[in-house]
């Protein structure tokens, strides 16, 4: 799909060579844009135009439309709409004006070129609050992917809560499950964010990089030179040395028309406003990566504390062992005892008449003795509780 800067829009089918040779860009960028790269996050600055690959919103920008693949992806009509509802509140009729004729020494007055109409510098200041076309076709797709990122994280949010909360009350095999999903799930959306986060970050670092998305202002740039060189070549100003001083009023005369649409004097390297575009997502972004962190902190929480409940049934069923270990010992000890009597060997005790209860009780009252030792001596050195 395209869009001009005044939100007319067109379905058009193009191939890679002419997608190539519109917007100027080299075969390899078109790569970026296929599906082996449809989850990375780029935005590149080319002679004429710019690669942006984020998330699912694929789109080349030039200073004068902008190209979409896929527009009819449910993804990516969020995008747009909302650019066809930006640019169609810049009605071309805001954008026309009438040429100025020649002043008496043949000055060109101030003006500058956007839309493909000249303005004089009255009209040209009314834009200066207006950020360039590529920068709003930026802002948008900024805005719908953070947009995106966020609502994922806050449905995390939703579901991740209550799953934690019944996993730190019952631990069971259906709930682990139901965690290891959301795990999966949440890794998943960090790195998303964090692709998109690293790649406005990159931008940030690098003030040479903003500077060659100024599409608008390059553009500009090229438009005047070719118009002055058509004026000098046409009036045979070359010629002339008093006319060449004149050429330069025209060209200061000019670039001081350039500055009000770049907010800059020539100065190329002034990229306050994309700074501050992209610092604004830059802190939308890094507070949804902060929630996703929040979530995972509170996931490894959860499992800390579920494997302090494990550790403590463990430590029970290890208690219960060694209860277990020394009754039987004790019981293990009457048996010795019983199976020495059992052996067919004289004893003067298998005379004397009424002797088993009292042996057998004995025995029996010795080794519950046995045992109850056993059991103080484990409790005085803090083996049971």
């Amino acid at each position: 799909m395209r869009f001009d800067r005044f939100g007319n829009s067109e379905l058009v089918e193009c191939g890679k060579s002419t997608i190539i040779k519109r917007v100027g860009i080299p075969a390899r960028d078109l790569r970026i844009l296929g599906p082996v790269f449809s989850h990375s996050s780029n935005i590149l600055a080319r002679e004429k135009a710019m690669v942006v690959n984020l998330e699912f919103i694929r789109a080349l920008v030039t200073a004068e439309e902008v190209l979409i693949l896929d527009p009819l992806h449910q993804e990516v009509l969020p995008f747009v709409d909302q650019l066809r509802q930006q640019l169609l509140r810049r009605s071309p009729s805001k954008n026309q004006g009438t040429g100025h004729a020649d002043s008496p020494d043949n000055e060109t007055p101030a003006c500058v070129m956007t839309g493909g109409q000249w303005l004089p510098l009255p009209e040209a200041e009314g834009l200066q609050s207006e950020l360039p076309f590529e920068f709003q076709v930026l802002e948008i797709a900024l805005e719908v992917v953070c947009t995106y990122l966020d609502s994922s994280v806050a449905n995390l949010e939703r579901y991740a809560y209550p799953v934690l909360d019944e996993l730190a009350r019952n631990v069971s095999t259906k709930n682990l499950e139901y965690v290891r999903s959301l795990k999966s799930n949440l890794t998943r959306l960090l790195a998303r964010v964090q692709k998109v986060r690293d790649e406005i970050e990159h931008l940030l670092d690098d003030n040479e990089d903003m500077a060659d998305l100024y599409l608008t202002r390059k553009w500009i740039q090229i438009q005047q030179s070719e118009n002055l060189l058509g004026a000098a070549a046409s009036n045979g100003i070359i010629a002339a040395a008093p006319n060449l001083l004149r050429l330069s009023s025209h060209r200061s005369a000019s670039y001081r028309s350039v500055s009000l649409v770049t907010g800059s004097v020539m100065d190329d390297n002034d990229v306050e406003d994309l700074e501050m575009l992209l610092e604004a997502y830059f802190m939308q972004l890094d507070g949804t990566r902060n929630k996703i962190l929040s979530v995972r902190e509170y996931i490894d929480d959860t499992e800390d504390y579920v494997n302090i409940q494990l550790d403590n049934q463990r430590n029970e069923l290890i208690q219960l062992q060694l209860i277990l270990t020394m009754a039987s010992f004790a019981i293990a000890m009457a048996t010795l005892i019983a199976g020495a009597f059992g052996m067919n060997i004289p004893c003067s005790w298998y005379d004397i008449h009424g002797i088993f209860g009292t042996v057998v009780g004995s025995f029996i009252s010795a080794c519950f003795v046995v045992y109850l030792l056993l059991l103080g001596y484990a409790r005085w050195k803090k083996l049971l509780g």
